[in-house]
């Protein structure tokens, strides 16, 4: 067959009988079906089975307009699915042939089941992202990039992401991005396509997606994030900004680029969707938005003529429609003036909805009402409303009283990220602090200064995989910062050793053995020396450290002969990552040895025993240790 062929209907039919006598199954797509097509799927006849196969391979046929080959895999059995485009009376189409493929076809491997797993687990490798299981920007590049595509197009940006991984460390930071992967593939079909195209920056692609649903799936989206909850940090309350295209036969890359404008309009405001035919314009983002909410025309007409010279004036006629805009705008609504009594949903209704949303968390609510009974008031703040106006109202209190509300939360929200500054600030400045001392250290030592980086790394990359393995030891999040924080620490106490002993190419005597083991305690009682400092959980970590990082499981490290976990959990983890650099690492008494034999050797006892379960973890990260030190 041809890339691309025109036929007639006649012509096709003709076509089809000849390829059935080839392929178990044969279908004729006609490209409009196939664009609507809501399920996603196909159903074809396959040696007598009805089998249920991806529509992903003829819809991708139809937008490049070739022939597309894919292996599918269906319970046990491998079929080979052919998409052929072709026009039939100048309407595009696409032919669908599909086959079991045999033992005998597969001579080069040992069965269905080696090539299923081996391509598996190349597709894995090379195209997924390891940590969200959503197609990788390798993928991007290499299949979807030069397409041809009419589908929705959405670019989905995470709000504040750097806040959730320097505030609560990179462990909530995977959290979040695994969270917001599998909400949205729990809204979206099985033909659309999801990809990480860049941190924490999401390329969604809808194929044949009609325009009335496409801005309600984006919605919905964005509300289904909101609410979501983030397994081990139920404090961290998520948003995304959204923005997305509906291309007709437009190349994928300026589709893209629209969707990427749209995204950083709705950026301005965060947790918001814009698209092509949104109201929301570059103009309104300069301008705050007042969403007025009362039933009547007249009270809605005084409260603009109030405050339609300051604020872009939004207006809801009903506790409905508010609930629509609130939908539609997000947070790109400063603040809503709220009726208490309007027929169908009241303004309270308005609030519990809101509340359920988190949407009170960050849009500050007026309730201006006629109701002034002590039972209203209270109830609407114990709602969270930030401020109560009753009928009637003075113009200028009640642009003042909008005014200062609005600009409290802005204040909230501009001193939330100060105090998240300074703590950046103050974390950079400790970290380079202790850097500092400790390359003194090593210089003084003859080395080059990567072990402190070294130790960092590897005891971080241990706990990190310890927490997964189990909650045995309570690390708490600020823990898992402090603990590599200190570990450049942990030798400090090498300042106090004389050069000779330190620096000695050969072996040790057991007298100057004896006097470089006292290194723990002379590390541990500079710290002890810090005496305003001592309450500071990174000094109690950091002495922790120093003292007994050379303890062993067994109690045969010293200095005080600790056992299991008599042993502090961030001693024992610096312990392990110091001897596998130790033993890596080119020293004046010695060269560096095989990553393979320093693992070997930790493992076997050789260098002292260890807690069996940083055991375990070492071999779980075994080759990204290697990876990551090229050794």
């Amino acid at each position: 067959m041809n890339s691309e062929e025109k036929l007639t209907k006649q012509q096709a039919e003709d076509e089809i009988n000849a390829l059935k006598r080839i392929f178990s199954s044969v279908t004729l797509f006609d490209g409009d079906s196939l664009r609507q097509s809501e399920n996603g799927a196909s159903c074809m006849e396959v040696d007598g089975s009805l089998v249920n196969t991806s529509l992903s391979v003829a819809m991708s046929a139809l937008e490049q307009k070739k022939q597309i080959t894919k292996l599918e895999f269906i319970g046990s059995d491998i079929y080979q699915v052919i998409a052929h485009y072709v026009e039939i009376d100048g309407k595009p189409s696409v032919i669908e042939m599909a086959k079991r493929l045999s033992g005998d076809s597969l001579v080069y491997l040992n069965g269905h089941e080696e090539l299923a797993e081996r391509l598996a687990r190349n597709n894995s490798e090379i195209y997924l992202d390891a940590l969200t299981g959503a197609y990788n920007r390798r993928y991007f590049e290499e299949y979807l990039k030069n397409a041809e595509v009419s589908a929705g197009v959405v670019m989905i940006d995470l709000d504040d992401f750097k806040l959730y991984n320097d505030t609560c460390g990179h462990d909530a930071g995977d959290a979040v991005l695994r969270t917001v992967v599998d909400t949205i593939r729990r809204c979206i079909r099985a033909t659309d396509i999801l990809v990480r195209y860049g941190g924490d920056e999401f390329l969604l692609i809808m194929p044949g997606i009609t325009e009335d649903r496409f801005t309600q799936q984006l919605r919905y989206i964005k509300r289904r994030i909101h609410k979501s909850d983030i397994p081990g940090y139920s404090g961290l309350r998520l948003s995304v900004s959204i923005g997305g295209v509906l291309a007709v036969r437009e190349p994928l890359t300026n589709a893209v680029s629209r969707a990427d404008k749209n995204m950083y309009l709705a950026k301005n405001r965060k947790n918001t969707v814009v698209t092509d035919d949104s109201r929301l314009t570059a103009d309104d983002t300069r301008k705050l938005n007042v969403l007025i909410v009362d039933d009547s025309d007249l009270n809605r007409d005084i409260l603009s003529s109030m405050l339609g010279s300051e604020f872009n004036i939004m207006e809801a006629s009903s506790g409905e429609e508010c609930l629509s805009v609130l939908e539609e705008y997000g947070t790109a609504i400063s603040i809503v003036l709220l009726d208490i009594v309007m027929p169908g949903i009241s303004g309270f209704e308005v609030l519990w909805v809101m509340n359920a949303d988190h949407l009170i968390e960050d849009i500050p609510v007026i309730m201006i009402s006629s109701d002034n009974s002590d039972s209203s008031v209270r109830e609407a703040y114990e709602m969270g409303v930030s401020d109560y106006i009753s009928r009637p109202f003075d113009a200028k209190v009640v642009y003042h009283r909008v005014f200062n509300t609005i600009k409290l939360y802005s204040k909230q929200r501009r001193l939330v990220k100060l105090v998240t500054d300074q703590i950046n600030e103050k974390e950079k400045n400790n970290s380079m602090m202790i850097g500092i001392l400790s390359q003194i250290v090593e210089f003084r030592n003859g080395e080059s200064g990567l072990h402190v980086v070294h130790i960092r790394t590897l005891t971080e990359m241990l706990m990190d995989q310890l927490v997964k393995k189990t909650d045995r030891y309570n690390i708490t999040n600020s823990e898992k910062m402090l603990i590599p924080t200190a570990s450049a620490l942990h030798d400090i106490g090498k300042i106090g050793i004389d050069d000779k002993i330190l620096n000695k190419p050969g072996r040790l005597t057991k007298e100057e053995f004896e006097i470089m083991k006292t290194q723990t305690v002379i590390g541990a009682q500079m710290i002890e020396s810090l005496e305003q400092y001592q309450n500071e959980p990174l000094i109690k970590i950091a002495h922790q450290i120093c003292r007994w990082h050379h303890e062993r499981w067994d109690g045969r490290g010293y200095p005080d002969g600790l056992k299991g976990d008599e042993i502090p959990i961030s001693a024992q983890i610096v312990s392990i990552a110091d001897v596998y650099d130790a033993l890596v690492s080119e020293r004046v008494y010695k060269k560096a040895l095989p990553h393979e034999t320093a693992i070997q050797m930790i493992l076997n006892g050789e260098c002292g025993q260890f807690n069996p379960l940083l055991l375990d973890c070492l071999m779980d990260i075994n080759q990204e240790i290697k990876t990551q030190f090229n050794t």
